[in-house]
């Protein structure tokens, strides 16, 4: 049951690149940019302070590069770049909304965006700008998921919101058995034994030992994330074993 007021006043949003291509094979489709934008921009209005981790995969991803020849180090390093891309497209896309963006890399490119500095992004926010990190971690061989689940420790935020292309944890691959069905709520040690695919181990652990919450739902639903935000009960969730 939904309130008038958010329930959450700091929250991190992770959004796939896949997210941002649409029915494209690759690349950033501006009309779903333009959708997920509004969909921050509403969530914005209500007062919620919004950061945002966005991956590359729509562009290129180490893994893949790395099964093309390119040495893993090397193909991490694209796709960290690939999400410098997107959180530019992004911060556009929100800006011409009337909300303010900033863009904090992990890897430093002055010209293009600032730096992460944990205090600033936190001073952005406070003042209702939507911060995008970028670059992921800086490091090759950790995900944006992770990166995601890292920065949301880092700022403080009450929790992780991952805004993907599904509808949430499935028991089994939904898009291959037809017999797959919704996990509405879930504790952390239960989606690291059973191996499901949330987000990888390393975010899940980090939002382990801060019981930063994690909320799994569909981007292209019109209106999910406001309705997340005000406490309404959708996707799945993943949290501590006692809250579930």
């Amino acid at each position: 049951m939904s309130s008038a007021e958010p329930r959450y006043h700091r929250i991190m949003v992770k959004l796939s690149g896949e997210a941002l291509m649409g029915a494209q094979p690759f690349g950033i489709e501006p009309v779903v940019v333009g959708t997920i934008a509004d969909e921050i921009a509403a969530v914005a209005e209500l007062g919620v302070q919004i950061a945002v981790v966005v991956g590359g995969g729509n562009i290129i991803r180490g893994v893949s590069a790395h099964e093309q020849g390119i040495d893993r180090i090397t193909g991490d390093s694209m796709g960290m770049l690939a999400t410098v891309i997107n959180a530019l497209a992004l911060s556009s896309a929100i800006e011409q909304l009337g909300v303010q963006t900033r863009v904090q890399t992990a890897i430093e490119m002055n010209q293009v965006a600032e730096p992460f500095i944990r205090r600033r992004a936190i001073r952005h926010l406070e003042k209702g700008r939507v911060v995008l990190f970028a670059g992921g971690t800086g490091n090759p061989f950790f995900t944006t998921d992770s990166a995601a689940a890292l920065r949301a420790n880092e700022i403080g935020a009450e929790i992780l919101m991952k805004a993907t292309k599904v509808d949430g944890v499935y028991t089994a691959d939904p898009e291959t058995n037809d017999d797959a069905s919704l996990i509405p709520r879930l504790n952390y040690a239960e989606v690291l034994q059973r191996g499901l695919k949330v987000m990888d181990a390393a975010a899940i652990a980090l939002c382990m030992e801060s019981e930063i919450p994690i909320q799994i739902f569909n981007i292209h639903v019109p209106g999910i994330m406001k309705q997340a935000v005000l406490g309404d009960d959708v996707g799945s969730w993943v949290g501590p074993k006692e809250a579930v």
